[in-house]
C-alpha cells in the first residue's frame, strides 16, 4: 500500500484499510454483476440520471481536482461517496489494466447486492 504522504487532505472521507478492502469487494462484485460505471464522467452520468447508489473515488489522483466536483454532485443528490487510497487498486478492483480515478456502483432491481450495498452505504455515511 506504501506510504499515504501523497494523499491530499481535500480526498475526504477517506476509508481506512479495512473499509476500503470491503468497498473494493463490493466494486468487483458490481462489475460481474454489470452493476459498475467506470470514470469520472460516467460517475457524473449516473448521478444525474440518479440510478447511482454511492461513489468511490482515488485519493492519490493528480491532480484531484479533476474529481471534486463530484463530492458537491453527491450532496446534491443525496448519494453517499468515499474516498479509498489507491487509484491502481481502484482500477484492480474495476476489472481494468489502468488505474481509475472514480467509480460508481449503480442500482438494480432484482440485485443480489442489494443487502451488501446497503450495509456499506451506512458504513460510509
Amino acid at each position: 500500500m506504501g506510504g499515504d504522504s501523497d494523499v491530499n487532505p481535500k480526498a475526504f472521507p477517506l476509508a481506512g484499510a479495512e473499509l476500503s478492502v470491503t468497498i473494493l469487494e463490493l466494486v468487483q462484485q458490481a462489475t460481474n454483476y454489470k452493476q459498475l460505471k467506470k470514470g469520472a464522467n460516467e460517475a457524473t452520468k449516473t448521478l444525474n440520471r440518479g440510478i447511482s447508489e454511492f461513489i468511490v473515488m482515488a485519493a492519490d489522483t493528480e491532480p484531484l481536482e479533476i474529481l471534486l466536483h463530484l463530492p458537491l454532485l453527491c450532496e446534491d443528490k443525496n448519494v453517499p461517496y468515499v474516498f479509498v487510497g489507491s487509484k491502481q487498486a481502484l482500477g484492480r478492483a474495476c476489472g481494468v489494466s489502468r488505474p481509475v480515478i472514480a467509480a460508481s456502483v449503480t442500482t438494480n432491481e432484482g440485485s443480489q447486492l442489494k443487502g451488501q450495498i446497503q450495509s456499506l452505504k451506512d458504513q460510509i455515511e
